[in-house]
Parts: C-alpha cells; sequence; structure tokens
C-alpha cells in the first residue's frame, strides 16, 4: 500500500463563531460547565480556572462536499471536514466556532472519503484555490449551497442550548452575535497582521488576517473566540447604557437604572481579559484594537460609566430609606 500524501500548506483558513449569553439564571460551575460541553463520550472536557473559569468541549467533525464560496463566481468544489466546539466563559457566556483549513491546491478527482477523515479540519479543493476570491466570498457570506462554517456553528449552538440544565430564564436581555474569520499567509519573514475588522449589519462581525505558514486552525480559532467574546462584552453593555434616558432632564428613576445596569457588575465586567487564552504569537494581534478603535479604552470608559450611575442613584435611594416618616 502507498504511503499517504501529506496536504499541502494551507493558502487560507477561516471559521465563523456564535457568541451569547446563557439562557440560564445562575452561571454554571465548573462540574455542570462539564456536563453542559461533554458533546462526545470518548473526550473530556477542557476546563481551566486560572485566569478565569473557562470550559471547552471536545472537537467535532462535520463532514461536507461543495462550492467553495467565491467573490468572482468561480465554482471550486471543496470536500473534507470542518471542526467546530463549544466554550463557556465564567459558567454565563456561550460561544460556538467552526472553522477549517484549505489547501492551495488539491487532486483533480474526489478523493476515498477516509483520506478526508483523517485530516480533520481540512477542506481540500478539487484543482487549484482561488485564494484571495474566496477569501472575499468567505467574508461577504456564503451563496446557497456553498460552504457555510457558520451554519456548523449555528447547529452546535443549537444542540448545546437545548441541554436540560439550561433553564432558559437568563438574568437580562442580550442578542447573540456572529464572527465570521478569514486568514490568508503572511509574506515571507513577516508576521501576523490583523487587516480589517468590520463591524456589518444584523451583529455581524467580519475579521480578514495575514499568518505565517504554519500557524495552525486551532490557534487562529482561539484568536477569533478572544475577540468575539470581547466584542460581544463591548456590544451588550453599550446596549444596556443606550437602554437608559440619563442626565438632569432624564426621567428615568434611580430603581430603573439600578435593576438595568447591575446585571453587567454582576455579570459581564470581571470577564474583561484580551488575550489571555491567545498565543503569544498572535497577541499581538491584539494591539491593533487597543490602538484603534481602542477596545479596552472603550470598556474601561463604560465600566466608569456603569460604576458612576450605580453610585449617583443609588445615594439618594439610601437616603430616602434612612428619612424619618413626618
Amino acid at each position: 500500500m502507498a504511503p499517504r500524501q501529506s496536504t499541502p500548506p494551507a493558502v487560507l483558513a477561516c471559521g465563523e463563531i456564535r457568541t451569547c449569553l446563557l439562557p440560564a439564571r445562575q452561571a454554571l460551575d465548573i462540574r455542570s460547565a462539564a456536563q453542559l460541553l461533554g458533546l462526545r463520550a470518548d473526550e473530556r472536557v477542557l476546563l481551566s480556572e486560572r485566569p478565569g473559569l473557562y470550559a471547552r468541549s471536545p472537537e467535532t467533525l462535520t463532514g461536507v462536499d461543495c462550492p467553495l464560496p467565491s467573490a468572482n463566481g468561480a465554482r471550486v468544489r471543496a470536500v473534507g471536514t470542518v471542526t467546530a466546539h463549544a466554550a463557556l466563559t465564567e459558567g454565563r457566556v456561550l460561544q460556538t466556532s467552526a472553522y477549517c483549513r484549505v489547501p492551495g491546491t488539491g487532486p483533480d478527482q474526489r478523493r476515498p472519503w477516509g483520506e478526508y477523515v483523517v485530516r480533520p479540519g481540512v477542506v481540500e479543493p478539487l484543482g487549484k484555490l482561488p485564494h484571495e476570491a474566496v477569501a472575499q466570498g468567505v467574508l461577504g457570506g456564503p451563496r446557497h449551497g456553498d460552504l457555510d462554517v457558520g451554519l456548523i456553528a449555528d447547529g452546535l449552538l443549537t444542540r448545546v442550548l437545548r441541554h436540560p440544565l439550561l433553564d432558559q430564564r437568563p438574568p437580562f436581555r442580550s442578542r447573540p452575535t456572529r464572527l465570521r474569520w478569514a486568514a490568508l499567509p503572511a509574506a515571507p519573514g513577516e508576521g501576523p497582521s490583523l487587516e480589517r475588522f468590520t463591524l456589518a449589519e444584523d451583529e455581524l462581525r467580519t475579521v480578514r488576517l495575514r499568518v505565517p505558514e504554519g500557524t495552525t486552525g486551532a490557534e487562529l480559532a482561539a484568536l477569533c473566540d478572544d475577540l468575539a467574546l470581547h466584542d460581544w462584552l463591548l456590544t451588550t453593555v453599550v446596549r444596556m447604557l443606550d437602554g437608559l434616558r440619563l442626565g438632569a432632564g432624564a426621567a428615568q428613576d434611580a430603581g430603573t437604572v439600578v435593576r438595568t445596569l447591575r446585571p453587567a457588575v454582576d455579570h459581564l465586567l470581571h470577564l474583561w481579559m484580551p488575550g489571555a487564552r491567545v498565543g503569544r504569537e498572535l497577541a499581538a494581534l491584539w494591539d491593533p484594537l487597543e490602538e484603534r478603535p481602542g477596545f479596552t479604552r472603550q470598556w474601561q470608559a463604560l465600566v466608569q460609566r456603569i460604576r458612576d450611575q450605580l453610585t449617583l442613584h443609588a445615594i439618594p435611594a439610601a437616603h430616602r430609606e434612612v428619612e424619618p416618616a413626618p
């Protein structure tokens, strides 16, 4: 039997992430998190308590045989497997992530299925990959029938949300977000770079990256999971504040302000740790987002504003409580 040929280096990696508030009144402890994310009986859930409670499911594989998305209309068939996992941060924020790597060239004809299964997370084109057109197609969104890793992330999210541990009673209202990413190879000798981070419509974010050859899909997925988590935190807290009419002429009573903003303190403010679970080589990709638009600066300003408002509205309430009856 001839030895199996190795997969050519990937010239494109892509994925999608769903991020949402876990629909449960109480945050899950580490044992419950392991139950929630036990997607496979043959592999254990990854659990970590430093720097914060984090749980990640075993990887699951989904077989695909379909055209790749393409901005120029090229129909390149690809076959292989997409990797997906679910993760829970501090028992409160749930994410599902699906991703794959695409080599620059593949065979002219479909291989036996067993040859794809032994290369998990690789989707191989039939022929040559038009990498730039496919990267643009991925970020622009697939057409009907194209490879759609977002559907795989959605399917995994639906599966996790049906778990009987969840009482479907979240402590506050929020909206999920989607982050779609594509990574192309960096020039020889150059390090990783973040070319574009875009806030699009319908809660969609897109990220385009350049990374050195040899960067794994798992490393890229960890980075993009982290970006998606912190973007969701920013988005959710901004919406909490936007829902209030604050200021001297506001008609909002103290009780409403406290009820609206208190969940941020209880459930979200302690989750801000950019890059805590990102590999050293890719952690530098946070720097452009810290410079402009300034994720952490915006977060710190929001946190201070929330604390100021809670203090401002708590003091009059305390005075009313101790005021003696006439």
